[in-house]
């Protein structure tokens, strides 16, 4: 496989209105992860109890400015077969990048993991990836190595540029049913027009989105 353009290095620092932003979203982060730490914990014991394997599953992806990233989720996919559980974490390397979600799909087999799918509850483990400064709360999606070289090209290194986010622009519009090619143009639109404005705007929305579950499987 190709390597992918990373994004410079020695980019200059952002400004001290993003650097107060992102103060404030780890900081929130943190609060949120305490405040829900019974849902989490809850969820941890069913998925656990229900799929017979880890409960927490580490995607690697590509990270802010080319970084590895082992993206952390609730498991929502298994196969009905138990296995010996080894910790809380499954690392997988899922290098071919994941297929492409939709509705039905044959690989969530259980009523609670599509609840959980559907109001994003698998995502509230990237709240850890928050605090520790991998992630944003607003910003592109992490994507898989090979996703970026065959849908985002040589545009991929000015998207790497921001923060990845736990919600994005592509996110409140449409969500998975936009194609690769929609939610490209939208990540570039984001990276290059990003405000406090538009900033706000997502993380507005993004909260009716996750009630709603609308576009969400």
């Amino acid at each position: 496989m190709a390597s992918i353009p990373l994004a410079g290095q020695l980019a200059p620092p952002r400004g001290l209105t993003w650097q107060i932003v992102e103060f404030l979203e780890r900081t929130s982060s943190a609060v949120l992860l305490v405040a829900l730490s019974p849902l989490l914990c809850l969820t941890a014991a069913v998925v656990a109890w229900l799929s017979g394997s880890t409960p927490l599953i580490a995607h690697r992806r590509v990270g802010w400015r080319g970084a590895t990233l082992w993206m952390l989720k609730f498991r929502t996919m298994w196969d009905g077969t138990s296995w010996p559980r080894t910790g809380w974490i499954e690392y997988i390397d899922d290098e071919a990048g994941p297929q492409r979600k939709q509705a039905g799909d044959c690989r969530v087999v259980h009523g609670f993991a599509a609840f959980c799918r559907r109001h994003s509850i698998d995502e509230l483990p990237q709240l850890v990836h928050v605090i520790r400064g991998e992630m944003s709360l607003v910003g592109p999606r992490p994507l898989t190595a090979a996703e970026l070289q065959k849908h985002y090209g040589p545009v991929a290194a000015e998207v790497l540029e921001a923060k990845p986010g736990i919600a994005g622009l592509w996110q409140t519009s449409g969500r998975n049913r936009l194609s690769y090619s929609q939610r490209r143009q939208l990540d570039l639109q984001f990276v290059r027009t990003c405000s406090l404005r538009m900033y706000g705007k997502i993380l507005l929305r993004t909260i009716p989105e996750i009630w709603s579950g609308a576009n969400s499987w």
